[in-house]
């Protein structure tokens, strides 16, 4: 039996749509139903059992989880731009802590979310390596929150037994309750559908012209792939980049939505708000070698290709995962 939290969410309910494929419906799935589109995630999965995040947690702390063989620990708090450092905390580091340990008590798997915010402006790399935990310095609440863990499971010596995934910037279907926090592919693509043109935050610094800003981008059938070879493959401990290894411009990948709609490209270019100015990363991408030398050599979607499938394949007709 797997347990997948945040199962009715993005990568959570992609994980398991993916499982259902290859036949697997002894499935636990937790997460909380606030917003209709996840529901309808949920609606299309088959699993044992769903539960509520907080009844899943006192099943979790009273080790209540006979036969559970690996817990996917998908479900937190995913805004970038929350503030509530104490509800993250709750959210993002407590649960993960008492999951965690439920799970090494019980002798289950546990690969959990990380997320590439925890590298903050970029100025320390990329780069996978545990031995530099310490150095990362993130830039919001929310990639702090992420970081406190993965320190946490450092500092206990956790990291031989549990998988961390930093996740960088994972686009596709499934993600449509995500509302502010869904991916520029989504947010772009009804953007050229409504008014024609596209709208991306202008650089405020001088080695980057306006769209020119990079992020790691990966499509989600490629994320899920990469997070279950950790589940075939139980060798594979601790923390791994979760991304494509290139870095595309923002013009780039608007592009490629009006490529995908059939459409001449329309860019505008709007300002920044000031909120967040001193937060935005202008440069992701993630280096990959560890999670090769692991033994995962998968051959990833490019941008252009998957922008395609997305668009045409789900947005379009209205569709989602399976």
């Amino acid at each position: 039996m797997i347990v997948i939290t945040g199962g009715a969410g993005f990568i959570g309910s992609a994980i398991a749509a993916e499982l259902n494929r290859r036949g697997n419906a002894d499935l636990i799935i937790v997460d909380v139903l606030d917003h209709p589109e996840k529901q309808k995630n949920l609606d299309t999965l088959r699993y044992r059992q769903y539960f509520d995040r907080d009844d899943f947690l006192e099943k979790a702390l009273s080790r209540d989880l006979d036969g559970v063989e690996a817990i996917f620990h998908m479900g937190a708090c995913s805004s970038t731009t929350e503030t509530d450092e104490v509800f993250l905390r709750k959210n993002n580091f407590d649960y993960s802590k008492e999951l965690a340990l439920c799970a090494l008590d019980i002798n289950a798997r546990f690969i959990y979310a990380s997320s590439a915010a925890t590298y903050g402006d970029g100025g320390q790399g990329y780069d996978d390596d545990e031995s530099r935990l310490e150095t990362l310095r993130p830039l919001n609440p929310y990639g702090r929150s992420k970081q406190n863990f993965d320190l946490w499971a450092k500092e206990r010596g956790l990291l031989r037994e549990l998988t961390g995934l930093k996740y960088f910037n994972v686009y596709g279907p499934n993600e449509y309750h995500k509302e502010d926090m869904r991916s520029m592919v989504l947010k772009g693509h009804l953007q050229a559908a409504q008014t024609g043109s596209i709208r991306l935050f202008k650089s405020y610094k001088p080695e980057y012209a306006d769209g020119c800003q990079v992020r790691d981008f990966l499509y989600i059938k490629d994320a899920v792939a990469m997070t279950l070879f950790f589940y075939d493959h139980p060798h594979a401990r601790g923390i791994y980049n979760v991304g494509s290894g290139v870095a595309s411009a923002w013009n780039d990948l608007a592009k490629y939505i009006f490529l995908a709609q059939e459409k001449s490209p329309e860019i505008e270019y709007i300002e920044m708000p000031a909120a967040i100015r001193d937060q935005y990363q202008y440069h992701t991408c993630a280096v990959m070698e560890k999670i090769r030398k692991a033994g995962c050599d998968l051959q990833l979607t490019s941008l252009a290709n998957g922008i395609a499938d997305y668009v045409r394949e789900y947005l379009l007709p209205g569709n989602r995962l399976p």
